[in-house]
């Protein structure tokens, strides 16, 4: 019976959106050392997630489908008397409150109190008399019902991810009464069909609606997990989110840890050196990330693999970088550099040589990149010609924030060392007005243009996620020795839920 398992969906669906833990993997004798991302989520958001279970259970009341019970009595007089029960349906439904509760080190416990609901179907009745009489009646009913519901969920790992066990479940019968329509049915029949009826529902619904509601976990628990592992994908690079550790339940959060290790093509990650502790997240948010140095690393390890690093500049955009000052340097270098040759037919193109270094500490994340620049122009009628040809370390210090549903990286400061550079205007790399003129450009102008591009990049590959789906109120990007934290309030979109019912159930 899928009534009241679908109840089950509005908090413990939630709690599995946000959370990833395991009680049954075996793991080694360190986990923490092999923990690349932490998702702490504490008791504030589990009482504001609590707030959208009236809504889900509605919907998925709507959405129920309720089988038909039957069964037969032999009764003085009147011979055997048998019944059918068909074409229930939710007429009206109603929730008092609902409440979460975290044991700590033992379940997430839910009470859905005084759910009253109203139902709607058809009795089929007929009897054999003692003298052969045969008489077969139909007749509407409604059947009201007042139900308590009290499930303590345990959170296990099977095949390195979530599993849900919802086993430990009971309804609490407070009012079950059966109403048949019209006054004309004997009273008799009225009270048979009460005590019957009532009776076998009342078995029913405790079977079929825990039975169901643990299924339901499950399926939930799978949906969850693809839509985890889809969001830490694009494309060839992804992230491993194995569960690394059992889970942690506190009194006043829940935490979860995963390995977080890349995954790209041939290329595999090893991490065993993790630094991260319990005390090193607080409790005064509703909502915790915890990402490993390592991880930051292993990515863009894979994106220079994947040849993501790489730019190509032409045109206006070209004339902006170049153009940022209006100074007599500044022309030298223009006409030494394009020898009189338009932006429109002239191209730079960037590229990384290694793949960058990332280092996270207090002031920010810096990275440590040896990037080749290559300027090349097209004169007409001519052959194309590399004018510029330059290889730069460069260093750049960058602290990130989100606000608006946008991702904003704000380069603090920046340290450039010329490797290689080779101008065809400077073969003897005498005349230092090109080089300290492409230094000057490339910290004021270069970086942050760079910086611009990522920027929506980023922010379009999280929405394309569904990242600006959820109300984020006051994230921090906080910066620490070895790894970053994020830390939010949040409004959750109960529409999601109300989707995925729509579509699963």
């Amino acid at each position: 019976m899928l009534w009241a398992g679908r109840m089950r969906l509005g908090t413990f669906g939630i709690f599995l959106m946000l959370l990833h833990t395991s009680a049954a993997c075996e793991f080694g004798p360190f986990p923490y050392s092999v923990t690349g991302i932490v998702c702490r989520m504490t008791k504030p958001a589990a009482l504001l997630l609590n707030q959208e279970t009236a809504r889900v259970i509605q919907a998925a009341f709507r959405n129920a489908k309720f089988p038909n019970i039957t069964g037969e009595r032999s009764m003085r007089l009147l011979g055997k008397v048998a019944y059918g029960v068909t074409n229930i349906q939710v007429n009206d439904l109603s929730i008092e409150r609902s409440e979460v509760e975290l044991k700590e080190n033992d379940a997430i416990h839910i009470a859905i109190k005084n759910v009253t609901a109203s139902f709607k179907g058809t009795l089929t009745y007929g009897y054999t008399g003692a003298w052969f009489l045969q008489l077969f009646h139909s007749v509407a009913f409604e059947i009201e019902s007042s139900i308590d519901l009290q499930i303590n969920i345990k959170l296990l790992c099977q095949k390195d991810q979530v599993a849900a066990d919802a086993s430990d479940c009971y309804l609490t019968f407070h009012k079950l009464t059966l109403h048949l329509q019209g006054d004309k049915e004997p009273g008799w029949l009225k009270q048979l069909f009460t005590d019957f009826i009532s009776f076998t529902l009342k078995l029913v619904l405790k079977s079929e609606v825990c039975n169901e509601i643990n299924f339901l976990a499950q399926v939930l628990a799978n949906f969850v997990h693809d839509l985890a592992v889809n969001f830490v994908q694009d494309e060839d690079i992804r992230l491993d989110i194995s569960l690394a550790s059992d889970p942690l339940i506190k009194a006043n959060y829940l935490e979860s840890y995963h390995k977080g290790l890349v995954l790209y093509k041939n290329y595999s990650d090893v991490f065993s050196n993790s630094v991260f502790s319990p005390s090193l997240l607080t409790e005064s948010r509703m909502l915790y990330f915890w990402l490993s140095e390592h991880i930051l690393n292993s990515l863009a390890l894979a994106a220079f693999l994947d040849k993501r690093l790489d730019l190509t500049i032409r045109g206006e955009q070209l004339q902006v970088l170049f153009e940022m000052e209006d100074t007599e340097m500044q022309q030298k270098a223009v006409q030494m550099i394009f020898q009189g040759t338009s932006y429109n037919d002239s191209v730079a193109k960037i590229w990384s040589l290694t793949h960058p270094e990332i280092s996270i500490q207090p002031e920010g994340t810096i990275v440590k990149s040896l990037v080749a620049v290559e300027i090349s122009i097209f004169p007409p009628g001519e052959e194309s010609l590399v004018v510029l040809y330059m290889e730069k370390e460069i260093t750049v210090t960058i602290q990130a924030a989100y606000a608006e549903k946008k991702l904003i990286l704000h380069p603090l400061d920046s340290r450039i060392e010329f490797k290689v550079f080779k101008c065809t205007a400077d073969p003897s790399g005498n005349d230092p007005s090109i080089r300290n003129f492409l230094q000057t450009m490339i910290s004021v102008v270069g970086i942050p243009e760079v910086i611009s591009r990522i920027e929506p990049a980023l922010t379009s590959l999280m929405n394309s996620k569904g990242l600006n789906l959820f109300e984020i109120r006051n994230p921090e990007i906080i910066t620490r020795k070895g790894y970053i934290i994020v830390q939010l309030d949040f409004s959750f979109p109960n529409h999601l839920l109300l989707e995925f019912l729509e579509k699963r159930l």
